[in-house]
């Protein structure tokens, strides 16, 4: 359906942003594209950030860290905490938002990697519902990805859950 589409490009959008790598000093206005790329592709977008900073004490939009296409001018440094949270709207009709919490984090240096580079390490353990999957669309990559990180929620999960919980998480975290 028209819907799962929607909702499958808003995730490799939220994929491509997760798992990016970047040099130290990169802003959030830098690696806005990375998630909206598959939306702008059928000439589709939403107009709001697609990410924020989050601090604690309930200011959960806490700069300087942003992800958009305009004010994201903060360089991001290991240790910030943002949300990366792509989505799309439909007027009238439907809205779909993606939404993890992550953890700038340093990113493993390949041989000959000249520059610092740094990673997200997503914090939120909950399944991505894969009813409103076109699992077609995905690359390897990406589905390689959604099963790593369903992999992470079942471990971190699995101990603290009662019999029925447990059998629920265990199917919603299964390889797609």
């Amino acid at each position: 359906s028209e819907m799962k589409r929607l909702f499958t490009l808003v995730l490799k959008g939220h994929i491509a942003l997760a798992s990016a790598v970047f040099p130290k000093g990169t802003t959030g206005s830098q690696l806005d594209a990375l998630a909206r790329q598959f939306l702008w592709r059928e000439g589709l977008d939403y107009d709001h950030g697609t990410g924020h900073g989050v601090g604690s004490y309930l200011s959960v939009h806490e700069g300087p860290q942003r992800i958009a296409k305009a004010g994201g001018t903060a360089a991001l440094e290991a240790g910030m905490i943002l949300s990366i949270e792509p989505g799309y709207y439909r007027k009238g009709a439907f809205g779909i938002r993606i939404e993890n919490l992550a953890l700038v984090v340093p990113a493993k240096h390949p041989k000959g990697a000249e520059r610092d580079l740094l990673g997200f390490e997503i914090l939120t353990l909950i399944p991505i519902d894969k009813r409103l999957i076109a699992s077609g669309l995905l690359s390897k990559a990406e589905r390689d990805w959604l099963n790593a990180y369903h992999q992470k929620v079942w471990k971190a999960l699995k101990g603290s859950l009662d019999g029925r919980v447990s059998a629920w998480l265990e199917r919603q975290t299964a390889p797609i």
